[in-house]
């Protein structure tokens, strides 16, 4: 399988997993329930371990500009950010 679809795949994993981290944290503070927010949080980090290093392995591959790297692992920091690059750049009809 193509190192960039893979990477795909877990861009949109790891903007998943963001948002419901944020859903549980509600649950861990409000109501003081820990299991769903260290399951989640769980699942999370080692997705974004994932989209990091899979990010470093398609710009080594593909020899993609610093400035789309770049603009990858800002989208990693933001929530759904991942999900919106994804689309934007790999599913909109190109000009």
């Amino acid at each position: 399988m193509d190192v960039v679809r893979i990477f795909r795949w877990i861009a949109v994993a790891e903007g998943i997993s963001y948002l419901a981290f944020g859903a549980t944290m509600p649950l861990k503070y409000g109501l003081g329930v820990l299991w769903p927010n260290q399951v989640v949080g769980m699942a999370h980090g080692a997705l974004f371990v994932a989209y990091c290093l899979l990010l470093v392995a398609v710009w080594i591959r593909e020899a993609w500009a610093f400035r789309r790297v770049a603009s990858y692992a800002l989208a990693s920091i933001i929530p759904y950010g991942t999900i919106w690059l994804e689309r934007r750049e790999f599913r909109a009809p190109k000009a």
